[in-house]
């Protein structure tokens, strides 16, 4: 404990105590409130071989975009201050994620202009009321509600984004989502966040609305997902999950409201060390004649996880997808877009809070068009580093 100069001289002259300074100074409000705050976050880096001449790739998330590939990058940077709601109580916390990097450029809660490298990627208020089960409460951003994969690299089976990740799912909402846990086996969210002033896809989803403006004050996104858990009861299923969410959003200009239906499955399976997985996401009304040549509002995107545990810091993931649309939502340069996509991921962990993986991606238009530089397929190597703490 380091005491200032004046605390020290009362100390020697015996008008107080150290031990005293000591029990103020851990009493104080501000100690009080930030005594159980954690800081946790992680330096994302990767590097990206393009195979051939070119550097086309689909619409997948900015971490292998055109401008990453053949080259050394940093990815993102993230710093996180969190203070979890305790349980049972009246209880408030907060959470802050603020990320760095130029994948932050894509997301919600961007500071200042569009090339801007900072992001608030989510800040919201936690409150939970002591009601039934409890009923937890986010005010302010938070993330999406659906999707297989998130923002957060590390935490996905593999380096690079599913195309329904990037294309079709928000990357973030301003609002508030209430969740609550009916039973250990099904749980329950819905919640209102700000219109969407750019399309549904793409985290775009924070637009608010302005009286006057395009996009009407009475312009919101409404959500709702629910979640059935298989419970220790059923042996080898524990721990298996179907996971169905809905978000219907309201854009500018639009005739009608684009609405994201989204199914996600994570099974366990006899073999202790394979899971698997499965998502589908469906969008209704995603065409915007502002920026489709067909006229066709569809969009799916369907992917299947398979994951194996090696050995103990060895594991071999497998994604494939395959994704149309009538408004060329994942191919550059197309309309009415099909693409099928196999990734294949090897984890190895070798230093203490290090993801280091290894990545085979190959990406195939199966809808008679040449996108990627003149070739039916894009393929890549890339190596995947991340320091999380």
């Amino acid at each position: 404990m380091k005491f200032n100069k004046w605390t020290v001289a009362l100390a020697a002259t015996g008008v107080v105590s150290l031990v005293s300074a000591v029990q103020a100074d851990e009493s104080h409000p501000v100690n009080t409130a930030l005594s159980s705050t954690t800081l946790s976050g992680y330096v994302d880096t990767s590097s990206i071989w393009n195979f051939g001449s070119g550097s086309t790739v689909a619409n997948r998330f900015a971490n292998t975009g055109s401008d990453r590939q053949d080259g050394f990058n940093l990815n993102l940077v993230k710093i996180a201050l969190e203070k979890p709601i305790d349980e049972g109580t009246w209880s408030a916390g907060y959470k802050l994620e603020t990320v760095f990097g130029p994948d932050a450029v894509t997301l919600p809660g961007r500071l200042g202009n569009a090339t801007t490298q900072v992001a608030l990627k989510q800040a919201y208020i936690a409150l939970r009321a002591p009601v039934g089960n409890g009923i937890d409460l986010k005010v302010g951003q938070f993330d999406p509600i659906v999707g297989y994969e998130v923002t957060d690299s590390y935490a996905n089976p593999n380096f690079s984004r599913s195309f329904g990740f990037n294309n079709l799912e928000p990357f973030g909402h301003t609002g508030v989502l209430a969740s609550y846990q009916a039973t250990e086996i099904l749980g329950f969210s819905a919640g209102i966040a700000n219109g969407d002033n750019g399309g549904l896809q793409g985290g775009a989803l924070t637009a608010q609305g302005v009286r006057g403006n395009a996009l009407a004050e009475s312009s919101k996104v409404y959500m709702a997902a629910l979640v059935v858990k298989a419970p220790e009861s059923t042996g080898w299923l524990a721990g298996s999950s179907l996971y169905a969410g809905v978000v219907n959003g309201d854009r500018a200009g639009a005739a009608k409201d684009p609405t994201l239906l989204y199914v996600g499955v994570s099974l366990a399976t006899p073999l202790k060390a394979l899971s698997v997985g499965a998502s589908a996401d469906i969008l209704l009304n995603g065409d915007d004649a502002a920026w489709s040549a067909s006229g066709k509002s569809y969009a799916n995107a369907y992917a299947v996880y398979a994951g194996y545990q090696l050995s103990e810091k060895l594991k071999l993931n497998n994604r494939f997808e395959y994704a149309t649309s009538g408004y060329g939502a994942f191919l550059p340069r197309s309309v009415e877009d099909k693409v099928i996509g196999e990734t294949l991921t090897l984890d190895y962990s070798l230093w203490a809070n290090v993801v280091t993986r290894a990545e085979f991606r190959w990406d195939r238009a199966v809808d008679g068009t040449r996108p990627f530089d003149n070739q039916k397929n894009d393929l890549s190597l890339s190596a995947n580093v991340i320091y999380k703490f």
